[in-house]
């Protein structure tokens, strides 16, 4: 089979730089499904974007479909042709679906009988005839919010299409792709090299859009390129350049040459906190803040342009010039805060409504101080500072320069605080309270910061959660999935002593009768619960050991996460299987018990060896395991109950547990609910797969 290499270059626009990397591996992806369905053989698809191209080029590509042999089993021969022999109207309408006469047909022998069929060989297309169709397709599926339509064209992209390229090996694939006919010209940059040039081959891509365009397409190498210079350009000042993966990929979206430069600014802002003039320069300007050995930020940062003059000196002048009216601004808005205290800002604090029912920020501030106490008195944290930490927690929201720099809510709340001269751990946790921001993030350091975190994410989901407005499919406007997620991982990882139902009702109460929803502290507690089966499925713990452990809904998180732990271990035992099945026994015939479920177990009563057994473990481990289990060691307790494999499967063989006689049936059912109620104390393994 003869192969080729494909390209496919749609030349566009300004692409959003946000999007650029999604757009060009979704092209990627779906021209590579197309592809497949089609049933052409390749090697790889490979993937190339810059601000105004996407493309891509398939490696070893089938220059036709493969033939396919065809088989449709027509009526038996029985029911094809009548007493006299001719065809039947079942056979001739067969016939006519497959494009033959009956006579025609081939026959084959099954233990059935004989039947009518038809064999061919379907010749596969040309690949060149079915290229047009894939790319259109696999450009018609991107993930496109928005898409636009242009000039008088009726077709809509994200931005206006001006060329086409499709070539399969030298041969150019003929077709109108949204609105532009397919061609030889690629586009250059549009300040180096040459604007348009000629393209023969789709092996020259994409040598030759760097040599003659000077549009590095590959994606990857552009990144590469601009990491290593930026870092060989803040090492050159004595730094470390920081470079977040979102922003270096962002930036590599916005070049199609890049241009590594260093730039400074003056040393009289170093007096701002740093956050502060690091948000503007990478949220705005797009640069890269170089810090010391020490993490302390230099006057200098690290820019890309997309153009590469001879005498770099004005383009860097220009981004000096400005960044510095941004830096100005953060200057004066921190000046400006500083003339008052945080504390201050409470009555302000009055004029915002965190959610209409649910009262004021300055409400939610004393509620959070409230809870925060509350919450450290438990954990063993100082209580004083965890309530002023609350009671200021929302303070530096009304500042110049959160109001100006969003993004900086919490950290100019703790510079603001030392500013203050408030307690060291009371302004960290002002900063801390926010963590985890997102899913892997870094929980709060101290217990002071714990405290007032869970205080206000409880607060958060205790009021949403009480005035019905929990959230709905995918839709969850108060972020109540990732505060519920950050409960969970503050108090497991920080192996903290609190109950879920416990803290909601202290919550609930802080709301005086502002809530409406009779059931809110259950709701939330079992919301939070859930939270758990994402979080330990990303850990690839099995959903029916998670679905063991809720069942049991124990409501403090360190102790569901010990619960967890244990029967992850247990189910890897070779006993777990038996006694999962041996529990689901268990249960099926205790839930037909009517009344109360016996209770005492009477060795005395016990006939059969079998049972005596049973009954003599199961006493001994309730002695043995009561311990274990008020410790929370649910493992070393698991363990030793996979010792009843043995003599649980002996019982079920020997003894009937429903006997005749009223004194045995009954011990024998105190056996197995004694048995049963061992296993509950960690969870319900007759769930387990």
């Amino acid at each position: 089979m003869t192969t080729q290499n494909f390209l496919a270059e749609i030349g566009t626009e300004e692409l959003p730089p946000k999007a650029l990397k999604k757009l060009a591996t979704a092209f990627a992806e779906n021209v590579e499904l197309e592809l497949n369905q089609a049933g052409l053989t390749f090697n790889k698809v490979e993937w190339f974007a810059a601000p105004r191209r996407l493309a891509v080029k398939v490696l070893g590509l089938a220059t036709s479909q493969p033939s396919k042999q065809i088989e449709k089993r027509g009526p038996a021969v029985s029911a094809a042709f009548d007493a006299e022999g001719k065809p039947t109207k079942a056979a001739e309408g067969w016939a006519r679906g497959c494009g033959i006469s009956v006579e025609q047909a081939e026959r084959i022998a099954t233990d059935k009988g004989e039947w009518l069929v038809h064999r061919a060989t379907i010749e596969g297309q040309p690949t060149k005839n079915l290229l047009k169709d894939i790319v259109a397709n696999a450009l018609a599926k991107l993930p496109i919010p928005k898409p636009m339509r242009w000039a008088d064209k009726t077709v809509q992209f994200i931005r206006p299409v001006h060329t086409v390229t499709m070539l399969l090996g030298d041969e150019l694939i003929e077709g109108e792709i949204l609105g532009v006919a397919s061609g030889t010209t690629i586009r250059g940059h549009r300040f180096l090299g040459e604007r348009e040039f000629q393209i023969s081959h789709a092996d020259q891509y994409p040598a030759l859009l760097k040599e003659k365009g000077s549009v590095v397409a590959d994606f990857n190498e552009r990144k590469a390129l601009i990491l290593a210079k930026a870092q060989e350009k803040a090492t050159a000042l004595g730094g470390v350049a920081d470079i977040e993966e979102d922003l270096l990929d962002e930036v590599t979206s916005l070049v199609e040459y890049p241009n590594v430069l260093a730039a400074k600014f003056e040393e009289r802002f170093l007096a701002v906190p740093a956050e502060a003039l690091v948000y503007t320069m990478k949220g705005d300007q797009k640069y890269f803040p170089i810090y010391d050995k020490d993490g302390k930020l230099l006057p200098h940062f690290i820019f890309v342009s997309n153009i590469n003059p001879e005498d770099p000196s004005k383009i860097i002048e220009g981004n000096e010039k400005v960044v510095r009216p941004r830096l100005t601004d953060a200057e004066f808005f921190f000046k400006t805060d500083l003339k008052q205290r945080l504390e201050d800002q409470l009555p302000r604090l009055e004029t915002v409504l965190f959610q209409q029912q649910l009262g004021t920020l300055r409400d939610k501030t004393a509620r959070i101080e409230q809870l925060a106490g509350e919450i450290a008195k438990q954990i063993g944290a100082d209580e004083t500072k965890a309530k002023r930490a609350g009671l200021l927690s929302k303070c530096d929201l009304m500042t110049n320069m959160v109001f100006e720099f969003t993004d900086t809510q919490g950290v100019m709340g703790m510079h603001y605080a030392r500013h203050d001269g408030e307690d060291e751990e009371v302004a960290v946790a002002l900063n801390e309270q926010y963590m985890p921001r997102f899913a892997g993030d870094k929980l709060p350091k101290s217990l002071v910061a714990s405290a007032v975190a869970l205080a206000d994410k409880f607060d958060t989901l205790t009021g949403i959660f009480g005035i019905g407005q929990q959230p709905k499919g995918s839709a969850d406007p108060f972020a109540l999935r990732r505060a519920a997620l950050g409960v969970l991982r503050i108090i497991v990882e920080k192996n903290l002593p609190l109950d879920l139902e416990e803290i909601v009702k202290k919550s609930a109460a802080l709301f005086g009768d502002r809530l409406t929803n009779a059931n809110v502290v259950e709701e939330v507690v079992d919301f939070m619960l859930g939270r758990f089966r994402a979080w330990y499925q990303d850990e690839g713990i099995a959903v029916d050991v998670i679905q063991s452990v809720l069942a049991r809904r124990p409501t403090k998180p360190s102790d569901f996460d010990a619960r967890v732990r244990a029967v992850s271990h247990f189910r890897t035992l070779e006993a777990a299987e038996a006694l999962a099945a041996a529990n689901k026994r268990v249960s099926n015939i205790l839930v037909k018990v009517e009344g109360e479920l016996p209770a005492n177990i009477d060795v005395a009563l016990c006939v059969e060896a079998a049972e005596k057994v049973l009954a003599e473990q199961v006493i001994a481990l309730q002695a043995e395991l009561t311990p274990l289990f008020a410790n929370g060691e649910y493992q070393a307790a698991l363990d030793r109950l996979a010792a009843l494999r043995e003599p649980v499967d002996i019982f079920f063989d020997n003894v009937m547990v429903n006997a005749e006689d009223q004194k045995l049936r009954q011990n024998r059912l105190a056996i197995l609910n004694n048995l049963r109620n061992l296993f509950l104390q960690v969870a319900d393994i007759s769930l387990l797969q």
